[in-house]
């Protein structure tokens, strides 16, 4: 009982520190992204890395289903802890971009069940569920590309990207762009697949940025690279 109480008093300090950060300037920014916060990233980092890993606590944080404790959780939690089944479950109730976004990045990329929960997730009836299978997938085919259907995928992206939901959307594109920059075999099919697509073509992107446009994102890394596009 007495670690129980010392935890929730943690929660309850913690939640406390969170709502004095509240910057309405910073809420209205990251409102416009989907992301319903009002807490500078930069001063969470800061209150994690005060706080270091605390797994316990960062379950507590996620239950509060506050979006700025969520993110705080996902920095001090200890990611090769979570069961699959809380992995699922967490990325089911991950609706909000940048908690859903740092789940991936921060805890599932890095868990036991990264694998098992790409292939779940990866034809889930949600697309929101699904975009984290296609971002799993993106990351094994830069890392670990044994076993995938590189064709298949580029099938898939082919038929599917362009009236997919705008996550799904974006996760699907990102695959292409992987495919087309560490495949020179298929890069010539990616390149071909963006330019008839034209998927995120005119997306606005801040100078000195690359655009997300698969084909122009293919040929800037690639020229950052030193091989040739179509090679």
């Amino acid at each position: 009982m007495a670690q129980a109480s010392m935890t929730s008093t943690t929660v309850a300090e913690v939640m406390a520190e969170l709502a004095a950060l509240e910057d309405p300037k910073a809420r209205a920014v990251n409102e416009r992204h989907g992301d319903d916060h009002g807490v500078n990233l930069g001063k969470l980092r800061a209150v994690a890395k005060r706080l270091k890993t605390q797994h316990e606590l960062s379950r507590e944080l996620w239950a509060s289903g506050d979006t700025a404790a969520r993110l705080l959780a996902l920095l001090v939690c200890r990611p090769r802890s979570f069961e699959l089944s809380e992995l699922d479950a967490m990325l089911r109730e991950a609706r909000v971009p940048k908690v859903h976004d740092w789940l991936i990045s921060y805890v599932v990329k890095k868990s036991p069940h990264a694998e098992a929960l790409r292939g779940a997730w990866f034809d889930d009836p949600d697309p929101v569920v699904a975009s984290a299978g296609w971002a799993l997938t993106s990351e094994r085919v830069v890392k670990d590309p044994d076993g995938l259907d590189l064709p298949g995928l580029l099938d898939t992206i082919e038929a599917d990207m362009k009236d997919s939901p705008d996550r799904l959307q974006w996760a699907m594109n990102t695959c292409l762009a992987q495919i087309g920059i560490a495949h020179p075999e298929y890069r010539a099919r990616a390149l071909a697949i963006g330019e008839r697509l034209e998927v995120l073509k005119d997306y606005p992107t801040p100078r000195g940025c690359t655009s997300p446009y698969a084909p122009v994102w293919i040929t800037e890394i690639v020229r950052r690279q030193g091989a040739a596009p179509g090679a």
